[in-house]
Formats: C-alpha cells, structure tokens, sequence
C-alpha cells in the first residue's frame, strides 16, 4: 500500500488508438485502517488485489481498461458488476468545526461475491450488502452494514442509486466520535437503522460527488443527506460480466431516490382516483338522463294532461282542517329540526289551537279571499292548503274535483305565493320568469317555447315594460321596480309553471289601494280565462269595497273558526243581518265582516263548517257535487321521521290507489338542467356585480403585497428559517378569517333558497355544486392563489416549480375546507351571529394548535389531541415539510461556531413537524374536504328546508 505510481498500459493489437492509459497502485486511503477489522482487511485486500486503476481523464463515467487479461477488467465508474469499493472525503462545515481534521468514508458495495475475479482471494460481504467504514485522521470511528441492496443505473448519464434495508451502525468507543472528545455521537450512530441510499453522480476528472442517505442524517444534512465529494471507485470484473451487462442495459433504471410514499398515502390517493371516476361516471349518467329527459316525447305545457282536462279546471275542498303547535316548553332546538315532520302528538294534546275544524270549497275557475284578523288563522290556512311544511300538528283532508267524470288524474299542480317579495335582485324580471320557466316546465318543452310562456306571463302581469328592468332589492337600496310590481312578479314565477290551484298569502298588504286592485284583476283574468282556469285562493288583510267585489268566494276566519263560508258579494250581509248583525248603510261589507271577526258573538262562531244559506244550497244541489275527487288527508302531507322524501297518497273516491306524487322529492327538470340553469344565473349575478369580485381581487393583492414585503427575501439562517415558516402561518390564518365571507354569503341568499326549495325548483346538490363553481371558485380561491402567489415569490421561498405548485396545492385544499366549514356553520344556525362567532372562535382553535405558537410534543397529553381535528396544523405542516423538502440548509453562525444543517432538522425541533408527512397531510385535507362537504349536504337537506 504504497504511494500511488501510474504507468502507460500497452494497447493491445488490433485495438483503436486512444487516450493514453495509465495503471495505479492502490490509494493511500485504505492503508490506515487501526485494527484488524474484517472490514479494513476486506478492503485492503481487494485494492492491493487490483493491477491496475485507470485514470479515466474524461473517459466517461463507465470507462473500462484494456483488458488484463483475456477475461480479466478493470471497472472505475460508479456502476458495481459484482463488488466494488469506492473511497470519498467528508467535507461538512458543522462537521468541521467540531471536528477539525480529515474524514473519509470507504464503502464496499457487493451485488455477488461469487461472481467476483477476486471471490477466493479477499472477503467481499455477502450478497446484495455495503459495508462502510468512516476514518477520521485515519482512524476508524465507526462502521455500518447493509443489507437488501438494489442497485438502479440511468444509463444514460452513469448516475448510479443504491437502496439498501437493515442498516446497523457500530461507534468504536474511545474513537473521536464516540467518546474522545467533548462531543460524543455514540448514541447518535448506534441509532442509525432503517433505509441506506448511496446516490452517485457520474465521474467527472477521475472523481464523483456522491451522498449517504439515511432518515436521521437528512434531517441533520438536508435532503440529500451526507454529502461525499472526491469519491474514486475501483472493482476487478471478468469479461464476460462487462458483456453480459452492457447487452442487457434495459434491465436496471434509476430509481429509489426522493420520497416513498407509504401504504397508507396510496390507499388515500386510490379513494380519491376512485371517487373522481365515480364523478366522471356520475356526470355521464346524468347526460343520459337529461337526454332521455328532452326526447321524451311529452308536448305542451300541461305535464301530460290533456288539453280538454285542462279547460275543465280543478277545484279544491278541505274538510275539517285544524292546526296546533305543540305546548310550551317542549325543545324547538336542533333536534327537532333534525327530527323533520315527525309530531308526536302528545306534544300537541295541550297545545295552543292555530285553526278548528274549517271547511271550504272553491269550484274550478273562481275566486275566494279569506278574511280575518291578525292572529284568526289566515296565513296559516293557505298554507296547509298549498302543502307547506308545518311545524305543528294538522287535521282533516283536502279534496282536488272536477265538474266531470273525468276528473284530475294525477296530484294538481298547487302554485303558492308567499307575502313577502323574495327574489333574485340581479336579474331582470325577463331573466327570473326566463329562470323560473326553465326549471318548472317539462324538459321536453322547447326553449322557444318556454320564452313564449314567459312573454305571455309579461302581458298577462302587465310586465311587459319592464321585462328588461332590474329586479332590485326591496331593502331600498339598488331598487329597481316597485312593491306592487314586484308581488306581480312573484305571481309570475308561479304562472310559468301553468299551475291548476294558485294560492296566495296576502297579495295586496303594503300595496295602495290601485296596485291592489292590478294585482286583484290579474288573479280574476287568471280564473277566468277559458282555455286555462286556475282556481284562485287567497288571503286578504284589508281589502277596499272594489277589491272585495272581485272574489267569487268569502271565508271569513276569527280565532281559528270558521265565521263564514259561501258566496261572496251582499250574501255575507244578508247572512249576517238574519243573525241580528246587519251592515250599516254605506258601510264597507268587507270592514264589516272584519269588524265581526275581531269580536264575534258567541253564536255565530262554528266548528262544523257552517255555510250560509246560499252556500247550503250550493252543497245540497247535486248538479254541483263533485261527481270525481281526489282525498288527501292532511296528516299524510308530512312525512315520517327519518324519511328522505314527502309523499302524497291520493286515493280516489273509486276505491283504487291513483299515485303517489312526490310533493318534495321530485323534479320537473333533471339534475344537470338544475345545475346548467343555477349556473347561468349565477354568472349573471357575478357578472352584473363586478364591484364584488374586483374587491376580493384588489384585496388579495394588496395582502399579497404587504404579506411579501413584511417577509422580504427571507435568509437562511434559523432566523431567516422562523420567518419563512411565519409567513406561511400568516398566510394560513389570513385565508381561516377571510372565509368568514362565506358564511355571510350564505346567510344573505338563504331566504331566496328556501322559497325556491320550497317550490320545488331544483334540488339542494345542484345549488350547491353551483355555489361552488360560481362563489367559491371566483371569490375564495381564485383571491388564494394570488395571494400565495405574491407572497411566495416575494418572500424568496423555494424557487423550485413543483414545490410553488405543491404550495399552492395546499392552500386551495385549506380555503376549500374553511369555506365548507363556514358554509356548514351558516346552514345549521338560523342566528347569523352565533354562526359568525363560532367560526372566529374555531379559527382561534387551528391557529393554537397549528405548532406555530406551541410546539406540539409539549401540549399536555389531555389536550394533545385537539391538533388533529385541526385543519391548519395539517395545512402548515405540509407548507413547512414542501419548503425544506427542497434541499433547504441553514446556514449560520452560533457563538462562533459555522452551522449548516438541514432545515428539516431545525423544523422538527421548533414546531416537531415530520420531514415525510406532505402527502399524508394532502389527504386529511382531502378527508376535511370531503368531510365538510357530506356535513354540508346533510345539513342543507335535514336543516334548510321551508318550515313554517
């Protein structure tokens, strides 16, 4: 092992001129091995077996010598055939200036010792194992074994990666690193374990940088883990090996470095591939069906009901209908919303009585108003009628009849109107009944057709000058029509959908006494039109003679009873006045009737449906009886608990079971036609309010802005280290509160939403999934990404584009969750407040146990586990492991010492964050994502649903 001697090798005959060759004696690098190791001697002996060593002046990672022998080579890239030993240097400043001499490492990396030219002469390890040997001022410290190896090769560039298993280290007590000094590393290396990589760049000059990779040495050393640099590589190989392996170079590729992804991640991702196929499959039934849908054949307007059957009209009885809410003190919270329509009736025995025992019937084609006062019962007739969901328990039957034998042959379609003007403000009354049309006619109507039945609606209302108006609010500001215009709209949101019964709460209340009596004649046109009679009901609060002059019909309600039912006009007057009660002259038949209602004498109050004479004969004359009706009992219109759908039983006065129409389960369009038409109306809406979007933009940027410059071009120092990790906390807490928008957002259209759920327009998935693509999308996370991307370059973090990506990755996932928390919050709590507090608090909950404030090993153990229901610990762990996964070092300076270590070493000892945790992360949010999203959907269908 003497001093290194080169010499020109003799060119074999016949061979190409080249370089010239040179023949080396062993390197000094072996030679002061302190101790017979089987190691050190394994080693010496294989070099001092080698003739010779080519000094490969750019002969290329894989130069091979002229051959010894005729089956005897010389191999000195980095690629081992059966067993070959490589010598590097160490070179770490945090090493160095701890330990200030010179360290070497000697590895020897066997695939098969039995195929070695030197497997009788030198001991070579056993099969697919590294032994490796560190020295320190030629000493040996410590030693390490391996065992497993697999060797990948990019044949291309000679770049070579060996992934060994089993790896046991063994520090020599009393060397210098474990134990002669002041800083001892023994219990450091006898620790080392698991997983050995030994990554080599190609040789360049006759040298290679290589790195020696293990779990606790990257964390020390960055990424790459401990850097070797000078590295030589020496190993004997016969002939026909070279050969072999050269002709077989498909065999071997590179791989094994970078991050493994653990059993658990690819299970997580397998879910999330297959719930992405089951969306796309989804989406393709849904195009089949919609399609079926449109060619389904069915014409017209009428749902298919025949156009003789629609000119007959239908009319509607009730029998008998009470109401009452259950008694005081029994729970009205969350659990009876959850509860949905089921009444036990023991809450009502002694609960207050909203209406007993009222009876009425209305003919095909007119007109009833019922009267009352405040409290009588009025509103809550109507609706009972129209099929609301009540809260309360409810009596009795409704009869649907015609003035044929034919009769209805399904469930009439019943249209109602609530007192209150909610609509879409954005939209011009064109757009909303265009809207209105789209999801209430069959899907087999032509759009032609449908923008007719619009543009007849408009000159039916007397719209049609202000069909290309805006809506506007009803608050004041941003009002685009007036009251009287807007409760004619509501009616025509109703009228598209050429409704058979349409019932009304209170038309005329805030109106004067002009737009009353518009909205009155249009009700009595609508009843009266020969080809299309709609049967008319509604409740009036103070009509003026004229309005009272235009219903067909009275029923005049006082404390829940039916004061009278019948014929309206001067019948009521002269029923009144064969009481003892006559109507002043000159009086107000309507006043006077109210004025009886607010005090009735005890006499004249009823719960048997008691008609006026007029109204007896009516009953009594056969030529009016029904000869067809309809039976639906009340208590039948709620569902019970538990159910996923509201039925409707209609058995006919034949005995037989007619159908059984769906009254809040079905549709008239299909799913995506739902999501299609919100859609639409939504980008309208983002559209006409710019203002709305550009805010959240201009924001957004001015964040983004002050966010880079308060972390500008952060250092790596451990300073520098604690700010990059600051400014993703920032940014994690700025986009938790900025989600709060959301939750106002939803709060601000959920009136809007329950009347059009109520009405059967669409179903609460699409309008969800259409909030998504038009609110979430474009005002939470379109303003994350500019944020985060201001933020990221200014900052100076990795400047790697898979890293900027896998950051941006993130932050989408975390907005994405925090918004359909918000969403969640605002669904569940009636009380906007609450909602807002509950979130602002949560908020205050991630960011204490994200591990910024506190690191998260010393939490007591009671509260410890409160970090993993916290999305923004998942978020800022993921951010700060795809910050250092880069390869980032810390370099500083402590007390006068050089410090360059791996980030991820100062991460887990600041915020204990796991270097290998990023996809592991990628999934739980996932997991909050979808999460959220089923809490979403259930609180949406069990929660925010019309009930009255």
């Amino acid at each position: 092992m003497g001093q290194r001697t080169e010499q020109s090798v003799p060119v074999p005959p016949g061979s190409e001129p080249g370089p010239v060759q040179t023949r080396h004696a062993a390197e000094p690098s072996f030679k002061d091995c302190s101790g017979p190791s089987q190691l050190s001697l394994a080693l010496e002996d294989m070099v001092t077996s080698l003739l010779v060593v080519v000094k490969a002046d750019g002969a290329g990672w894989g130069a091979i010598v002229s051959p010894i022998d005729d089956s005897l080579q010389c191999n000195t890239g980095a690629i081992v055939y059966t067993s070959g030993e490589m010598s590097c240097q160490v070179i770490n400043p945090t090493l160095q200036a701890i330990f200030p001499g010179q360290t070497y490492l000697n590895i020897l990396r066997t695939l098969d010792p039995t195929q070695s030219a030197l497997n009788n002469v030198s001991y070579l390890g056993g099969k697919n194992a590294v032994l490796a040997q560190l020295f320190y001022d030629g000493t040996e410290t410590f030693n390490c074994a391996a065992n497993n190896c697999t060797q990948g090769i990019d044949w291309g560039s000679g770049a070579v990666d060996w992934q060994c298993s089993n790896l046991q280290c063994i520090c020599l007590p009393g060397s210098s690193f474990c134990g002669a000094s002041s800083t001892d590393l023994t219990k450091t290396i006898n620790d080392l374990g698991g997983t050995l990589g030994i990554n080599c760049d190609p040789p360049t000059n006759g040298s290679s940088s290589c790195a020696f990779q293990q779990d606790v040495l990257d964390q020390l050393f960055g990424s790459s883990g401990l850097s070797l640099s000078g590295c030589t590589f020496g190993e004997c190989v016969q002939s026909a090996i070279v050969t072999r392996s050269s002709n077989a170079t498909t065999s071997s590729s590179l791989g094994g470095s970078g991050t493994h992804l653990s059993g658990g991640v690819i299970a997580g991702l397998a879910v999330v591939g297959a719930l992405l196929l089951l969306a796309f499959l989804t989406f393709l039934l849904g195009l089949r069906t919609q399609g079926r849908a449109k060619s389904s054949g069915a014409t017209g307007f009428g749902g298919g009901v025949s156009e003789a059957e629609r000119k007959q009209g239908v009319g509607i009885a009730w029998n008998n209908v009470g109401y009452s809410i259950r008694r005081a003190g029994t729970n009205r919270g969350l659990r009876r919303r959850f509860r949905g329509a089921s009444k036990p009736s023991g809450d009502y025995d002694d609960g207050k009585v909203i209406l007993n025992s009222v009876s009425g019937r209305v003919k095909p084609g007119e007109m009833m108003a019922i009267l009352g006062p405040s409290g009588a019962g009025k509103t809550t007739l109507v609706e009972l009628l129209a099929g609301k969901n009540k809260e309360g328990a409810a009596t009795g039957s409704v009869e649907f009849f015609s003035s044929t034998g034919e009769g209805p042959s399904r469930r009439p379609r019943v249209a109602f109107v609530d007192q209150s003007d909610i609509l879409p403000s954005e939209l011009t009354v064109r757009e909303a009944l265009l809207f209105a049309a789209r999801l209430r006619l069959p899907e087999s109507v032509h759009e032609s057709d449908k923008m007719a039945r619009v543009f007849e609606v408009l000159n039916q209302l007397g719209l049609a000058d202000l069909a290309d108006t805006r809506i506007g609010k009803t608050g004041g500001e941003g009002r685009g029509v007036s009251g009287g215009e807007m409760r004619r709209i509501s009616i025509g949101l109703e009228l598209v959908g050429r409704p058979e019964i349409l019932i009304l709460d209170e038309p005329t209340s805030g109106l004067d006494s002009v737009s009353a009596l518009k909205v009155s004649h249009v009700l009595q046109q609508l009843a009266r039109d020969p080809n299309y009679p709609t049967t008319v009901i509604a409740s009036i609060h103070q009509p003026s003679s004229n309005l009272y002059r235009t219903f067909d019909q009275v029923l005049v309600l006082s404390n829940g009873m039916s004061l009278y039912e019948g014929v309206g006009g001067l019948e009521p007057s002269t029923y009144f006045a064969s009481r003892g009660y006559p109507c002043p002259p000159m009086y107000n038949i309507a006043d006077h009737l109210l004025d009886l209602a607010a005090n009735p004498p005890a006499g004249l109050l009823t719960t048997d449906a008691t008609s006026s004479k007029s109204n007896q004969t009516r009953v009594d004359n056969p030529a009016e009886k029904p000869q067809y009706s309809t039976h639906i009992p009340l208590q039948n219109l709620e569902a019970p608990s538990g159910s996923k759908e509201r039925r409707v039983w209609m058995q006919s006065s034949h005995g037989k079971l007619l159908s059984s129409q769906q009254v809040s389960g079905g549709y008239t369009t299909t799913f995506l036609t739902q999501l299609e038409v919100l859609s639409g109306r939504e980008w309208l809406n983002l559209k006409r309010d710019r203002a709305l979007f550009l805010a959240h933009v201009a924001i957004a940027a001015v964040l983004g802005v002050f966010c880079g410059g308060l972390y500008y071009k952060t250092g790596i120092t451990i300073a520098g280290f604690q700010s990059r990790i600051g400014s993703l906390f920032f940014l994690g807490s700025l986009i938790s509160f900025s989600a709060l928008s959301a939750l106002y957002n939803i709060v601000e259209i959920k009136a809007l939403f329950l009347r059009e759920r109520g009405g059967r327009y669409y179903s609460p998935t699409a309008w969800l999934l259409s909030r998504i693509i038009f609110d979430v999308i474009p005002l939470r996370l379109i303003p994350t990404v500019i944020v985060s991307t201001i933020t990221y370059w200014m900052a100076g973090l990795s400047p790697h584009a898979d890293r900027f990506f896998k950051f941006l990755l993130i932050l989408v996932l975390f907005s994405l969750a925090m918004t359909l928390f918000n969403f969640v919050l605002a669904c569940v709590f009636r009380n906007g407040g609450i909602a807002i507090l509950l979130s602002a608090l949560f908020n205050l909950f991630t960011m204490t146990f994200a591990g910024f404030f506190v690191h998260l090993d010393s939490i007591p153990p009671v509260l410890r586990w409160l970090q993993w229901l916290c999305p923004l610990k998942y978020a800022l762990e993921a951010l700060s492991v795809n910050e250092v996964g880069s390869g980032l070092m810390i370099q500083d300076v402590l007390s006068g010492v050089p410090v360059d270590v791996s980030a991820q070493l100062i991460m887990n000892l600041l915020f204990g964050f796991g270097a290998n945790n990023y996809y592991r992360d990628v999934l739980v949010l996932f997991g909050f994502v979808a999460g959220f999203a089923i809490l979403l959907v259930m609180s949406v269908g069990l929660l925010l649903r019309e009930r009255r």
